[in-house]
């Protein structure tokens, strides 16, 4: 054990080694980050051989030195490399949560690029030569799109909402339907945030009922708002009853100083109703029954970034661009870049609205994505030995906590190995490929429903299945 301990190699001998300088170089790490990482391993072969757990070669001879600098470059590259890694979905969950929601369009991807690559005039005002504001980039499109007569962007919608009852609500009653007490992702409930906001949470109703003489009953002089939260990520059936936002914003109208607030969640700026896709409401129309505010996400239905945006009317939201939490949950230049190149293609109408890709997603008929699964079955069994497949009717997600009761009619393909189980491919998949590729397992049998895949990825999927059958 003295004699191998005595063999490796001092650190100062393997700093003079040729492949020690083509790691400095090739890896682009200073001398004495490289250092840091060989001393590393090193201690870790000492702890191997005090522990008579070393089975690699004699230390000290070439065979050890070569083995030990390719540890070194693995372990730099690993500590060196991304985290956030681009994966293939091909669950089918358009919004899938865990894979970062929203896909952007090609004209916001070429927007955030330009923007974070550049200086910008993001709070600078061309014409005149002088300080502007950040929110004025996207407030305009915001303005044309959903007919609110001001708008304004923060970091998420829980944000958004946060900053609603706290500028507006604090100290005071906010009227709530039992049924819309939601909790969303991450255990974050209405009932808290209202809570952390000052503002005083009044339920009325019940879980399944709500009638608008709840609401007339709860008024009081220490009224501040009615909310009404969109149920975007459940629905409550059967013997239920709730009051419509019309009815309640023709209510709020006949109050002194009364607010009308609607949380909408998911944001949808397209109609998907009429291609028979979920009954969400649109941002649009909640805003031309008279709303005073509202509330929705940048990155669900919308197809955006992450954001919270806020619309409304033009004096609430200057209160709201004015609070001292504006500034605390404003967004960066790279989600005002890609907000505004996603609002874009919804000023120019329906046919530019396409290039978003969960609207893309969302509108795929069964008969393409049919036709697209025949072909890639064709070109697998064509190039394959090991696997056998069947195509057949299914249903997509939309995710992303929104269009619970929405199912979409799919096609997807249902993939069995020789020699590997549903669970092998799948992790062989995962972690061996690059990208990553995530499918489903159902009934053991490995699933892929190329509905949230895109033509290129499904060169790269076909290559991927094919190595994987070879390895």
């Amino acid at each position: 054990m003295k004699e191998w301990l005595r063999s490796i190699p001092a650190v100062h001998e393997l700093q003079n080694h040729d492949e020690f300088f083509n790691l400095l170089n090739e890896c682009q790490l200073d001398h004495s980050q490289l250092t840091k990482q060989l001393k590393e391993i090193l201690e870790q072969v000492r702890e191997s051989i005090l522990n008579n757990q070393w089975h690699g070669a004699m230390p000290g001879s070439n065979q050890f030195i070569d083995g030990l600098f390719r540890t070194l470059k693995t372990k730099v590259n690993k500590q060196f490399s991304f985290t956030i890694e681009k994966v293939i979905n091909a669950t089918g969950t358009i919004l899938h949560t865990n894979l970062g929601r929203a896909r952007l369009s090609e004209n916001a991807i070429d927007h955030v690029v330009e923007t974070a690559r550049n200086y910008s005039n993001l709070e600078y005002k061309l014409t005149e030569g002088e300080r502007g504001s950040r929110h004025s980039h996207v407030e305009g499109l915001l303005k044309e799109i959903t007919g609110a007569e001001a708008a304004m962007v923060v970091n998420n919608n829980a944000s958004a909402v946060y900053l609603v009852l706290r500028a507006l609500a604090k100290n005071k009653e906010v009227i709530v339907s039992r049924g819309q007490l939601v909790e969303i992702g991450g255990s974050f409930r209405i009932s808290s945030i209202m809570e952390e906001s000052g503002a005083t949470l009044k339920e009325v109703g019940t879980t399944n009922k709500t009638h608008l003489y709840d609401y007339e009953n709860a008024v009081s002089p220490e009224t501040a708002m009615v909310m009404k939260v969109h149920t975007s990520n459940f629905k409550v059936v059967g013997f239920t009853k709730s009051v419509e936002t019309e009815e309640l914003i023709n209510f709020t109208k006949k109050l002194d100083d009364v607010i009308f607030y609607e949380d909408l969640g998911s944001g949808a700026l397209y109609d998907f109703r009429k291609h028979g896709i979920g009954d969400e409401p649109i941002v649009k129309e909640i805003i031309e029954l008279g709303a005073d505010v509202v509330t929705f996400s940048g990155d669900k239905l919308l197809g955006g970034p992450q954001a919270g945006i806020i619309a409304g009317k033009k004096e609430i939201i200057d209160r709201l661009k004015k609070h001292q939490l504006a500034r605390v949950v404003r967004v960066d230049k790279m989600t005002l870049a890609a907000l505004e190149g996603t609002l874009i293609d919804y000023a120019r109408g329906e046919n530019a609205m396409k290039n978003i890709p969960v609207i893309r997603d969302l509108l795929v008929s069964v008969n393409e994505l049919d036709e697209r699964s025949k072909v890639f079955v064709t070109k697998l069994l064509q190039r394959t030995n090991g696997f056998h497949a069947k195509i057949f009717h299914d249903e997509s997600q939309v995710g992303g906590g929104t269009m619970p009761d929405v199912v979409l009619p799919t096609m997807v393909i249902a993939l069995k190995h020789d020699s590997l189980s549903a669970e092998q491919l799948a992790r062989k998949l995962r972690t061996e490929s690059k990208p990553a590729i995530i499918a489903r397992i159902q009934k053991e049998e490995f699933i892929l429903d190329l509905r949230t895949v895109t033509p290129e990825e499904e060169d790269i999927l076909l290559e991927a299945l094919i190595t994987v059958s070879k390895s």
